[in-house]
C-alpha cells in the first residue's frame, strides 16, 4: 500500500467505527420518523449512511455515475439489525476497494452526470475523501435526529454528553 491509500484506508476504518456505533443506536420503532416534512426519515438517512461506506468502490471500479442510467439501488432497511449487515457489506467493498487500488489509479478522473449534464469531474482519490466527508456530514444529521428522540448518543471523537453523565 502507498502511504496515501494507507492512510485513506486507516481514516476510513476509523469513521466505520464511529458509524457502526451510531447506526446500531437506531430504534426499530422510529425508521419513518423525520424531524421536519423538508428531512429525510430516519430510514433514508442510515440507508444513505450505510450505502456510503461502498462509495471507495465505486469510484476506483468505474469511471462515472451516471444518474440517467444508474442501476444502483438502496435496499429498503426496516430495522437496525439489516442495517448493520447492509453498513458491514458496503464497508468491506469500500475498505476492498482502497486497500487494493494504487496511488496511479486515485489520480485518474470520474465523473458524476446525469445523461449529457456533468455535475462534477474529480479524481478518483477526491471522490473517497469526499465519501468519508459525507458518512461524517450524513452521521451528524442522524445524531440530531437521535437527540431529538431522545435517544442517548455515543461519543465519535471523545465521549458524548451521554456518556458524560450530562
Amino acid at each position: 500500500m502507498s502511504p496515501i491509500t494507507e492512510m485513506l484506508s486507516k481514516e476510513m476504518e476509523q469513521e466505520a467505527e464511529i458509524t457502526r456505533k451510531m447506526l446500531a443506536c437506531v430504534p426499530n420503532d422510529k425508521y419513518d420518523w423525520k424531524p421536519h416534512e423538508k428531512s429525510m426519515t430516519v430510514r433514508r438517512l442510515v440507508t444513505h449512511i450505510a450505502d456510503i461506506a461502498s462509495w471507495p468502490d465505486m469510484a476506483i471500479n468505474t469511471d462515472t455515475l451516471d444518474f440517467a442510467n444508474n442501476t444502483h439501488q438502496e435496499p429498503v432497511i426496516n430495522n437496525t439489525a439489516e442495517l448493520l449487515e447492509f453498513f458491514e457489506d458496503s464497508y468491506a467493498k469500500g475498505k476492498t476497494a482502497i486497500n487494493e487500488v494504487n496511488e496511479e489509479q486515485l489520480g485518474e478522473p470520474w465523473t458524476m452526470r446525469n445523461g449529457e449534464q456533468v455535475f462534477m469531474t474529480s479524481t478518483r482519490g477526491e471522490i473517497v475523501r469526499v465519501s468519508i466527508s459525507q458518512t461524517i456530514h450524513h452521521r451528524a444529521q442522524l445524531g440530531v435526529f437521535l437527540r431529538l428522540l431522545n435517544v442517548p448518543i455515543p461519543g465519535s471523537y471523545g465521549p458524548s454528553a451521554d456518556e458524560m453523565g450530562f
